[in-house]
């Protein structure tokens, strides 16, 4: 129907008869002179209906927002000082010659060019909201983004290879998606968390390297950068160790910026292990962007006066650290007391903070209810943290996790919110993970990653006698404090495997139970073998800047997991629930 699309029309076209199908975004009338900005996938193109011809000029008073339009005229420049530098066919206009209403539209529940739209109201009505240009946007860079990746892979021996969507369900540490099994009676079918087990079975299948852009479900709490269902580019090959793996996504991750954002990251990706992070930054996905560290006093603070303090250092695993902050002598006790709330939601008790207003003057020219406890080691810790006059000095004291939980977020929100966050793109490798992590509800070991990650080098005999210092092979992409990808070398060695299952407790009856065909399959022959996944939403929510992967989806689920388009979940009838065996005869 169409010769052009209207985002595609400039200068070149001048003359030119061209037919353009879309949708009407705005119609103006100005003074005799009827204007309809035409929008299509590509953007709009500005329409002019003279009132020379009195038939098309009536039909065009017709013409209402979002009707659906075919139109034919002339390309013309538009009149000196009328340019439109926002367009891309800001330059020209196109003066209508013959238009065809192809179908018209009921009042839109919202402008489309709302900046303001509640998202419950954008989710109801996806189908428009996705007409918006920004919406538009997001899903052709997700487009742009996969093809790249899908070109990259390919041209470095990666087939696609799909795995089933239907399988069992086996622990992976989120709630499984279950799907009864009608020709079973009360037996399930699971929806997959992760390729996991599929891609470590077609390396031993021979495949040597696999790749597929799939969906993963998982039934868990939601946040910004989660939903129930989302995409993964996954990837598995034979015969790569980590330093291989990294380097051949690294450059993928390289090439898929300047490819798609012309943007040059940097060349190579720095290092860091997961207990750098942790101790520098309080988070193994670090935002470098922001210029704030953490700095541990934990040995320092084992002599104190201060309980608080004292009692944390001399836990097995307590922290003591600070947060200076440059130049935040000038915070109001307000926004310290917003921040006290704010990392409270990280466990932390409270926030304790100095402020160094003249060091010189000792204890007279620092501010705080915490001073006077810390007066014997004050310079000690004023030099550990580097503090100048002006600044301020936020404290944690409790266990580990939570210390580095609550400043690690903290350190991101006041980097952000004060000044202290650089522009542009700042990625890295977090590496050497620890291969456990001790689950105080349940009293027992379970795995960082998953539990088929291999240990470092050495470290198999650590996996009997002290499991909390074996680090594994695994790795994770961070960028600008999202977590983009991850992955590990396998366990490809039965005697390793059953070290494995035996630290986080897992009988070799409930091994088998489990995950018996994947132990069988790693029993004839397995290479040794690794790879690492992307989050598809994630990746393309950073570079789209989006706040949420909701806004590169095109039919995401809301924070409770409800699809407010379909009104999904629903209730189905009793017959179908009898059918699957959910419901007895009679009940």
């Amino acid at each position: 129907m169409r010769t052009h699309y209207c985002g595609e029309l400039n200068r070149q076209n001048l003359n030119q008869s061209v037919t353009l199908c879309g949708w009407a975004n705005r119609r103006r009338d100005h003074g005799g002179v009827i204007f309809v900005d035409l929008r299509d996938r590509s953007g709009i193109a500005q329409i002019v209906f003279n009132p020379d011809d009195n038939a098309l000029f009536v039909l065009a008073e017709k013409i209402r927002n979002e009707y659906v339009l075919c139109i034919t005229g002339q390309v013309a420049e538009r009149p000196v000082g009328t340019f439109n530098p926002n367009m891309a066919s800001g330059e020209i206009e196109v003066v209508a010659r013959h238009i065809e209403i192809m179908n018209v539209s009921a009042t839109p529940p919202f402008m489309l060019d709302d900046d303001n739209l509640n998202e419950n109201t954008r989710l109801t009505h996806r189908y428009l909201d996705l007409r918006r240009p920004a919406m538009q946007a997001n899903l052709r860079l997700r487009y742009e983004v996969s093809k790249a990746l899908r070109h990259y892979l390919d041209s470095q021996g990666f087939m696609e290879i799909e795995t089933p969507m239907l399988t069992r369900s086996t622990p992976e540490g989120a709630r499984d998606y279950l799907v009864p099994s009608r020709v079973y009676p009360g037996q399930f079918f699971a929806l997959p968390q992760s390729p996991q087990l599929f891609k470590q079975m077609l390396m031993v299948s021979g495949f040597d390297r696999y790749f597929q852009i799939t969906r993963c479900f998982r039934d868990e709490d939601l946040r910004a950068d989660r939903q129930p269902e989302f995409t993964q580019v996954d990837i598995e090959t034979s015969f790569m160790d980590e330093a291989d793996i990294m380097t051949l996504v690294e450059e993928g991750i390289r090439r898929l910026f300047r490819e798609v954002l012309q943007v040059e990251l940097p060349s190579p990706f720095p290092r860091i292990s997961w207990h750098e992070a942790m101790a520098r930054y309080g988070s193994d996905k670090p935002d470098l962007r922001v210029d704030l560290e953490l700095t541990d006093l934990t040995t320092l603070m084992k002599e104190v006066e201060f309980k608080v303090f004292k009692d944390a250092a001399h836990l097995s695993d307590g922290r003591v650290a600070a947060l200076r902050v440059p130049g935040g002598g000038s915070f109001a006790r307000s926004e310290i007391d917003t921040w006290t709330e704010y990392v409270k939601i990280y466990g932390a008790k409270g926030l304790a903070w100095i402020k160094v207003n003249e060091r010189s003057k000792g204890e007279a020219g620092l501010q705080s209810p915490i001073v006077k406890f810390l007066m014997p080691v004050m310079n000690e810790v004023l030099d550990c943290v580097g503090a100048q006059d002006g600044d301020i000095v936020f404290f944690g004291a409790d266990r580990a996790k939570i210390v580095y939980e609550a400043l690690g977020a903290l350190r991101t929100r006041i980097g952000h919110e004060k000044g202290h966050a650089s522009a542009g793109w700042r990625p890295l490798w977090v590496v050497d993970f620890p291969m456990f992590e001790y689950d105080d509800e349940h009293q027992r070991w379970v795995a960082l990653h998953h539990p088929f990650t291999s240990p470092q080098k050495g470290h198999e005999d650590l996996l009997g006698t002290d499991p909390g210092r074996a680090l594994s092979r695994a790795y994770d992409m961070v960028l600008n404090g999202w977590e983009i990808g991850g992955g590990s070398i396998r366990i490809h060695h039965a005697e390793v495997q059953a070290k494995v299952f035996d630290a986080l407790g897992i009988s070799e009856q409930e091994a088998q139970e489990k995950f018996g065909f994947l132990l069988e399959a790693l029993s004839f022959g397995a290479p040794p073998h690794g790879g690492l996944a992307f989050g598809l939403d994630r990746l393309v929510a950073l570079m789209a800047h989006a706040e949420s992967i909701r806004d590169v989806i095109a039919f995401p689920k809301t924070q409770r997991s409800a699809c407010l388009l379909t009104q999904a979940p629903n209730t189905v009838s009793e017959a179908q629930l009898r059918e699957l065996h959910i419901l007895k005869m009679g009940k």
